[in-house]
């Protein structure tokens, strides 16, 4: 059944949906964060690597060249050679190689050369400021070295320091020196690498949103339609049902699958209590009304002389008929009003179940020989001792008595069984009659329910009596069972623990 008012997408639906999205966009920036820093340290290991690659090959080729011309030989050809080469390598690595003395003063730089080769200064004019501090020196002139920073604020930006001893004949003569700014250059890769990221996530979410979008939408619409179904529960209307979803991502059954069909379930419960309870309340209304309307009808008619007195002793018993009839109602209500709150304990005696069965039948007695019923199996019981409550189990027996006297046809029969095996006591009533319908068997230890409700076979009863009688022996750890074919008997069975 379709629901004339639809509720519109909100609440759980948009939080499941915001917190997926939510989830995805975290997820995604903390790969990017990752991406980032990763690839950072890619670019920094590679350019360490390259610029230490070159500074060492300047050392040698520096090294070769002053041992070729006896150390800091002035002449114009060592110097242009030493020169020429720091020039060729800034331009290669990007960046600015230069060799400075064993104090930290600048001696050549590729600054030095003219255009044409040619010097033009002895002195390099661009790095003379710079001034290598001790510390530094005293690593680098002993080893090739690589550090980050600023060199005690030597460079105004954070850059790559690689150096690399030139050695002449075992001693150190100089250190090259290669620098590079880093922020510079990484700054713009870093900024590629995360503009590339972002569009590609971008695009992510956006083909993302479309199926988070149906997925959210299919978990959270059978919780909307419950929603919508337990306000109408709540106003007393049970016909509603969820329909179990087609799911487009899975064709097995999960956990909101299994609640629609516990929610159904539950519908259907309540339907049937709701049911059971309306005809409860009518049957109910009718059983206190009945007997009261004979009663007083009856009491006013011996009071105002209207029943003449030879007669009263019959309408008397009539009355009294009544008043059991409405005490058994008032006791049966009460028993379910305990047995529901869990407050109906059994308190066992010793007794013997083949006497209660035999003085049960024997107060049927007046209307078994109205109906010319036959009593079968009286003459083989023997004695059944038990320890059971014995008020329990007599109205366990006058139950399926009652029962049985009242559905059994004039000229019928009922055959009562008791005996016992190694564990426990088995009891047996059969009565012939028209017998219960295969699909009402199941039912009819149920609360409120009355078999064959068209015909009114049972119009003197509420539906309590097999209920109550199922939960005494189950409380008394036993089983009842009913078995019936139609247009030929009804039993019932039940067992009790030695």
């Amino acid at each position: 059944m379709r629901r004339k008012n639809r509720r519109p997408k909100s609440g759980l639906f948009r939080k499941y949906f915001l917190v997926t999205i939510s989830i995805l966009l975290v997820s995604f920036i903390f790969t990017g964060g990752a991406l980032l820093l990763l690839v950072s340290k890619l670019w920094l290991d590679e350019k360490r690597a390259l610029l230490m690659e070159n500074t060492q090959s300047v050392a040698e080729n520096t090294a070769d060249v002053l041992a070729s011309s006896y150390f800091f030989d002035s002449s114009r050809s060592s110097v242009i050679v030493i020169c020429n080469t720091l020039l060729q390598i800034s331009n290669a690595v990007d960046a600015d190689v230069f060799m400075v003395n064993p104090s930290g003063a600048v001696v050549y730089c590729k600054e030095i050369l003219q255009a044409d080769m040619m010097l033009y200064t002895d002195e390099c004019i661009i790095h003379k400021q710079y001034q290598m501090p001790k510390a530094f020196m005293e690593v680098a002139c002993r080893e090739p070295h690589v550090e980050m920073g600023t060199l005690d604020g030597t460079f105004n930006a954070y850059h790559f320091i690689v150096s690399a001893p030139v050695r002449v004949r075992g001693e150190t003569v100089g250190v090259i020196v290669t620098v590079q700014e880093i922020s510079g250059r990484l700054t713009p890769y870093i900024r590629a690498i995360s503009r590339m990221f972002f569009v590609a996530s971008i695009l992510v979410l956006l083909i993302a949103f479309i199926p988070v979008s149906l997925i959210s939408d299919q978990f959270t619409r059978p919780l909307r339609q419950m929603s919508a179904a337990a306000r109408q529960y709540a106003n007393g209307d049970f016909s509603t049902r969820i329909r179990l979803r087609k799911s487009r991502f899975s064709r097995r059954t999960d956990e909101i699958d299994e609640l629609v069909a516990a929610f159904n379930s539950m519908a259907q419960a309540l339907a049937t209590l709701e049911m059971s309870r309306r005809s409860f309340v009518a049957n109910v209304s009718h059983e206190l009304k009945t007997p009261m309307t004979t009663i007083g009808g009856f009491i006013d008619g011996i009071l105002d002389g209207t029943i003449e007195p030879e007669k009263q002793a019959q309408y008397l018993q009539i009355v009294s008929d009544e008043v059991k009839r409405l005490a058994r109602l008032v006791t049966g209500m009460l028993n379910m009003s305990k047995i529901e709150a869990g407050e109906l304990d059994i308190k066992p005696t010793d007794f013997d179940l083949s006497e209660m069965l035999f003085r049960t039948l024997l107060s049927f007695e007046q209307l078994i020989d109205g109906k010319s019923i036959e009593v079968r199996g009286l003459d083989a019981m023997e004695p059944l001792p038990v320890k059971a409550d014995r008020d329990m189990i007599n109205q366990v027996v006058y139950n399926l008595v009652d029962n049985a006297v009242k559905f059994t046809p004039e000229g019928g029969y009922i055959e009562v069984v008791a005996r016992k095996d190694a564990e426990k006591a088995i009891v047996r009533i059969r009565n012939s009659g028209k017998g219960i319908a295969s699909e009402e068997l199941d039912k009819i230890f149920e609360r409120f329910y009355k078999v064959d409700k068209s015909r009114s076979y049972d119009v003197k009863g509420a539906g309590l009596g097999l209920y109550l009688v199922k939960t005494i022996i189950e409380l008394h750890g036993g089983q009842i069972t009913a078995r019936s074919e139609e247009g030929e008997y009804t039993e019932f069975i039940f067992h009790l623990p030695l």
